[in-house]
């Protein structure tokens, strides 16, 4: 899938919700960013809309294509328009149900397409959850929707940047039921896949360091006790394994500890405990790596950003180490493509 060996490494790149700042991201870090000679990019989404944005930016328009098509040398920048074939309103920075179910359709295609070898990657535009619960649709996110049209019981989030790389134990549920849903099990799988990930990354370093769900990391018990009873055995489990973990530890310093190259990795007991601090570190060039899949799948580290869509001022940072980090994987043997 490189330019040496002939052949094109297909990254297709879901334009999320319309209304929200995924077209323009999308669009401006394919077009605007040098690309390998072997990298071909299929956007999917409506194209009209597409088209549109591109003339807009002073962007060549994507030209028509769809799977199975062969992809000519000269061709770099296509898009794939799965339909329904409807007039889709554009309503920069407004929750519209019908734009959610859109994004969806346009991720389920994209996941049919690289199981079935017609891309090689996925890089998802962000979707608007909000949209999504509206529009009737039960997943909380990207990566429970991509873990379910895969087939997948075990997966997770990792969220990572050259400096830092974070996995979250549970993902987007509200903060009130964060204890009652941790179990040991959880934890140790968190554990397991940030570990199986470090290798495909390619990282040489495997130090993992396993957050406290507590402050100070529960203090021995004076602060609660699911250090004592759910994530300490999950450790000494991992520990057996031959997996060098090392935790329960206190949040408020483990990701200085990280940073300064103590551990290779962080996993997080719940959402922002993880991604507050490696947002603030990463907001312009984090990558969301899904941890489980047969495929390879990425997305840039922000939202849809509706209180900017449509002023044209949105930064493709994100959204192109997503599709930096989506190539090299894509070259590389997925640990979980034939579990």
């Amino acid at each position: 899938m490189n330019a040496r060996s002939g052949k094109r490494c297909r990254i297709g790149v879901t334009i999320g919700d319309i209304n929200g700042i995924g077209p323009e991201v999308a669009l401006k870090a394919v077009y605007k960013k040098r690309w390998p000679t072997g990298y071909a990019f299929i956007f999917i989404g409506h194209a009209g809309l597409l088209s549109e944005q591109a003339q807009q930016f002073g962007f060549p328009r994507p030209k028509p294509w769809k799977p199975g098509e062969p992809i000519a040398p000269s061709r770099k920048m296509l898009v794939w328009d799965p339909g329904p074939k409807e007039r889709l309103s554009w309503n920069p920075g407004h929750i519209d149900p019908r734009a959610a179910e859109y994004a969806a359709n346009w991720i389920r295609c994209g996941v049919e397409a690289h199981v079935t070898g017609a891309l090689n990657a996925l890089v998802t535009a962000p979707i608007c959850k909000e949209g999504f619960r509206k529009a009737g649709l039960s997943w909380p996110g990207h990566t429970e929707m991509l873990a379910e049209r895969t087939g997948r019981q075990r997966y997770a989030m990792m969220l990572l940047n050259p400096d830092l790389r974070v996995v979250i134990a549970t993902r987007h549920i509200p903060l009130k039921n964060v204890a009652r849903t941790l179990t040991r099990s959880i934890v140790l799988e968190s554990i397991e896949l940030t570990a199986e990930a470090l290798k495909w990354l390619g990282e040489k370093k495997n130090h993992i360091a396993v957050c406290g769900l507590n402050p100070h990391a529960g203090d021995g018990g004076t602060l609660g006790r699911e250090e004592i009873d759910i994530i300490t055995p999950a450790i000494r489990q991992a520990r057996r394994r031959k997996w060098p973990v090392f935790g329960p530890l206190p949040a408020d310093s483990v990701f200085y500890q990280a940073l300064r190259g103590d551990y290779a990795a962080v996993v997080a007991m719940y959402h922002d405990q993880g991604l507050a601090p490696f947002k603030m570190l990463a907001f312009e060039n984090g990558v969301n790596l899904t941890l489980g899949l047969p495929i390879v799948r990425t997305s840039p580290d922000h939202g849809t950003g509706l209180d900017i869509a449509g002023r044209g001022v949105a930064d493709p940072s994100s959204m192109a180490a997503a599709i930096r980090l989506a190539g090299r994987l894509a070259s590389r043997r997925n640990p979980w493509a034939s579990s």
